[in-house]
């Protein structure tokens, strides 16, 4: 029963009405309400709450707000943090969608007097979507290279849940999951459970343990509670159905005010499409085919759901539609060599290993670098276009952040493999936008254009990379006025082993290197066979 409400009388008798007599997977909300006001009240450890703006995390949102608000005061002892994970490339509506509903649950909180605080956490400056892929030039993410997910979602909120296990020794992470949405989720939550409690162990983090209240509900349950309305069956044309009632005035209200007809159109305008879960640990299944995530995601082969809502009025969002799908395009194998370095960052030229009943033999099929810089280039001056040109129309939206260009500008100078000399970025910056950035400008930077142009012609006339000249150069300036030059040897010695030249160069080095090796080996077991022979004949020779 819900016990000083700080709502009308009115609302708080609708909102009791439903509560008791509406069925959630054959309960009555009433049942989930209490579970949850159970757990709550059970020990002293905080929540930390995984709200991703979607409407599995907004139905666990409006479900423990109701159950906060059937408490008495004196029982609201513990915290609730509402964390959300901002990718920084977030689909545009949905990042509107989610900074409005912050806003009001944090509102709606403080009236209330329910000791909830919203937070917002981003990745690290160097591990964003575009310091990562046009910095270090990390491929366009796929199924079989996904490494958006650990550095921009899991990475941001574990550390956030860290620091309040570190503040309160243990934490209980509440989550959105349903057996029905996804059956790997519930499996590992089951698996993790802890015997006799509503409670299970976070997979990857110590002292943090996961509740997840309605797990058991159907896609049905998750917008009864957002309408707070419900399903009746009706005969239609089209056979039996399931109709949503429109009986209840606070159709799409929720119970921290505000209304859940934008959420409930972008799900009908994406056909659909879903959204992306709070991402905790590398179990919680990543977007895939439905999806409400980054604009920028090559993981599915269409963005549909983009697609749909460019379709239903968001016309503007098109130009990064055609971004995405140009980034997307890159991940075709057979144009993998063209947007690629040949070698990795390690300054080396990799190879597929043999699988399991292939011919040793056989040539092994080279695995391409990060992006050409070239590439990196154009690409970020389209976006800064892009971004220029949505703030000129007043869209609220950032593509990229002042912080990810410096992190990108320092990637690019200390590219291991292509050193922008250049050091374009600024350059690029000002001829789109007209103005320049406090950029930080290094007094004891080894090359400029010109000094890396001398080197290139000194090197001609002899057998030896330029690159690897200045990366030397590179190495002795910035080890100059050190008093202890330790491991100095190994830095000089880890740059010569790294792969100089054209691809053809280095797979000649390297066949040539091979069969070095192969006679050696070979050279070898001959050598053992004379010497055993030897030992054999002097043996004999003994004897008679």
């Amino acid at each position: 029963m819900i016990h000083d409400l700080q709502l009308t009388e009115d609302l708080a008798e609708e909102y009791q009405e439903f509560i008791n007599t509406e069925d959630f997977a054959n309960h009555k909300l009433s049942h989930y309400v209490a579970d949850v006001q159970r757990v709550y009240c059970a020990d002293n450890r905080p929540w930390v709450i995984g709200y991703s703006g979607g409407k599995d995390s907004s139905a666990i949102m409006s479900l423990v707000y109701l159950a906060l608000l059937g408490l008495k005061k004196e029982d609201r002892t513990k915290q609730v943090f509402v964390v959300t994970s901002d990718t920084l490339v977030e689909t545009p509506v949905v990042v509107n969608h989610i900074n409005d509903s912050l806003t009001a649950i944090q509102s709606g909180a403080k009236r209330d007097g329910l000791p909830i605080t919203c937070h917002k956490v981003v990745p690290e400056n160097d591990q964003t979507f575009w310091s990562s892929l046009l910095g270090k030039g990390y491929p366009a993410p796929t199924r079989s290279f996904r490494w958006c997910t650990e550095r921009m979602k899991i990475n941001p909120v574990s550390d956030f849940i860290k620091s309040k296990v570190s503040q309160f020794d243990e934490v209980i992470v509440v989550l959105g999951s349903r057996s029905q949405e996804s059956a790997s989720r519930a499996q590992v939550i089951a698996k993790h459970k802890i015997d006799g409690s509503r409670l299970a162990r976070h997979t990857t983090l110590a002292n943090a343990f996961i509740f997840t209240p309605i797990d058991t509900w159907g896609v049905d349950d998750v917008w009864k509670i957002l309408r707070l309305c419900h399903l009746v069956t009706k005969e239609t044309p089209y056979g039996t159905k399931n109709i949503w009632s429109n009986d209840y005035d606070l159709e799409w209200e929720n119970p921290w005010g505000g209304k859940n007809l934008t959420l409930w159109n972008l799900y009908k305008d994406s056909s659909g499409q879903g959204e992306c879960p709070m991402v905790i640990d590398e179990t919680t299944p990543s977007c895939g085919n439905s999806r409400f995530g980054c604009w920028t995601c090559t993981v599915v082969t269409r963005d549909r759901a983009m697609e749909s809502l460019i379709q239903n009025g968001e016309e503007w969002m098109a130009p990064l539609l055609e971004f995405r799908n140009q980034l997307a395009v890159t991940t075709d194998p057979a144009l993998k060599d063209e947007y690629r370095n040949y070698k990795r960052r390690t300054g080396k030229v990799s190879y597929q290993y043999a699988k399991e009943g292939e011919d040793i033999t056989q040539e092994r099929k080279h695995v391409p670098g990060p992006y050409w810089m070239k590439y990196r280039q154009q690409w970020l001056r389209e976006l800064l276009e892009l971004d220029k040109r949505y703030k000129s129309e007043d869209r609220g939206i950032e593509l990229i952040t002042e912080k990810e260009l410096h992190a990108i500008r320092q990637e690019w100078i200390k590219d291991p493999n292509e050193p922008d000399w250049n050091d374009s970025l600024p350059t690029i910056f000002r001829e789109v936008y007209g103005y320049d950035l406090d950029w930080v400008y290094d007094d004891s930077a080894s090359f400029g254009k010109d000094d890396a142009q001398l080197i290139t012609e000194l090197c001609e006339g002899f057998d030896v990379t330029p690159e690897m000249i200045m990366k030397l150069i590179e190495l002795e300036v910035s080890m100059d006025g050190l008093s202890r030059r330790s491991g100095i040897a190994n830095k000089v010695s880890s740059i010569l082993k790294k792969d100089w030249g054209s691809l053809d160069e280095i797979k000649n080095k390297h066949s040539e290197l091979q069969s070095k090796a192969e006679y050696d080996v070979h050279q070898q077991e001959i050598d053992r066979y004379n010497t055993e022979l030897q030992l054999l004949d002097a043996q004999l020779n003994k004897e008679f």
